[in-house]
């Protein structure tokens, strides 16, 4: 009898646990994030684990923003599944401004649950057909996801009349996202496999060219230290590879890190603990399993150009939004592709955005256009 009751109370308490939960929708959420800040909700939507991305997408929402939630794990999850590449950015010691701090109530998530196992192995399972795909997944999933939502009043890096970031604000990627979710369990899990069909006709007997090297972007280096001065395409590149750091440099304010950035860590949430010459860090996480050879060096010069954009923003991109931030890059990127002579470049979702055969006429168009499409279909950012 007291087993039985025993077992009643525990049931009882763990329901009740459960239904504190919030039933709500991804458009919902975004379209009042901070209505949702530090409560328990419960959403159906599509994942992706892209380039740049771990998100949970609302394609359907309508509204003039990021329409994405990024998703973390709780801090100490081992799990495969997360962005490509992912640039953070917090305040370093010497940070002059203050910096409050998040109070947040953690999340406990079952990691050994079978339905997390299987979202968390569809999610990290990348496609490795015709030629380089940059953090191509081979997997979209929908799920229910249960977890903390957390909010900021407005996704952004306040800066200065100069330019100088002074505030920080956001979640993810350049800190670009209002809402974050952090898992509590997952359920209902269902796979898409992404059709690459369209861009693999095209791209099925180039062949990704595999360097690498304990310093990725020393071939780099070298070929733009080639090239004379006044080559603006050059400049262009060497402002991206120069945000980590010229060879030999220490203190530069910007962490390499390589793994895997799906945690949402307090210690990313507050000061450093290192000085940096301006009072930012950056850290740029890099995970070398779905960046294979030379593809980390096309991640790298992406990266580069996101620190440099955020870091010492050229004059007509101060203030620019994560849309133009991501256009900026990922033309820098193909430039860095062309190069180094690689004949193509597809992104998640099966978006060909660089191919050595089209037309010398055609090239400008066909890449604004690519990256476009990319970035307002594949990746859901308002321009």
């Amino acid at each position: 009898m007291k087993r039985a009751l025993t077992f009643v109370f525990v049931f009882g308490f763990s329901c009740c646990l459960y239904a504190q939960a919030v039933d709500t929708t991804v458009c919902e959420i975004l379209d009042h994030p901070q209505s949702f800040n530090g409560k328990i909700v419960r959403i159906k939507g599509t994942v992706a684990a892209g380039f740049d991305q771990f998100v949970v997408k609302g394609a359907d929402c309508g509204i003039n923003v990021n329409k994405n939630i990024w998703l973390s794990y709780p801090e100490g999850t081992k799990a495969k599944a997360g962005p490509a590449i992912m640039v953070h950015v917090q305040p370093a010691r010497n940070f002059a401004g203050e910096v409050p701090a998040a109070q947040r109530t953690p999340v406990e998530l079952d990691k050994n649950n079978k339905d997390f196992k299987q979202f968390d192995s569809l999610l990290a399972t990348p496609y490795k057909k015709g030629g380089m795909c940059l953090g191509c997944n081979k997997f979209e999933v929908t799920a229910t996801l249960v977890g903390r939502l957390d909010a900021v009043e407005k996704a952004d890096l306040a800066r200065d009349k100069a330019g100088k970031i002074i505030g920080f604000g956001g979640f993810g990627h350049m800190n670009a996202y209002s809402a974050r979710l952090v898992l509590e369990s997952v359920s209902d899990v269902a796979s898409r496999e992404i059709d690459y069909s369209q861009a693999l006709a095209i791209t099925k007997d180039d062949n990704a060219i595999a360097t690498g090297g304990a310093d990725p972007l020393a071939p780099l280096r070298k070929f733009v230290a080639g090239l004379p001065a006044s080559y603006l395409p050059g400049q262009k590149l060497k402002r991206a590879i120069d945000a980590f750091g010229k060879e030999g440099d220490r203190n530069t304010g910007v962490v390499i890190v390589y793994g895997t950035a799906n945690t949402a860590a307090a210690k990313d949430e507050g000061k450093g603990t290192v000085d940096s010459p301006d009072g930012l860090l950056f850290t740029c996480s890099v995970n070398t399993n779905r960046l294979e050879g030379d593809a980390e060096i096309r991640a790298m010069v992406f990266a580069g150009e996101n620190i440099a954009d955020l870091r010492n923003p050229l004059p007509e991109g101060v203030g620019a939004g994560i849309y133009d931030l991501e256009n900026s890059a990922w033309a820098i990127t193909i430039l860095d592709t062309f190069a180094s002579k690689q004949k193509t470049l597809t992104l998640p979702g099966g978006y060909l955005v660089w191919n050595l055969a089209w037309p010398q006429s055609e090239i400008d168009k066909k890449v604004d256009e690519a990256i476009s499409s990319f970035l307002t279909t594949g990746e859901l950012l308002h321009r």
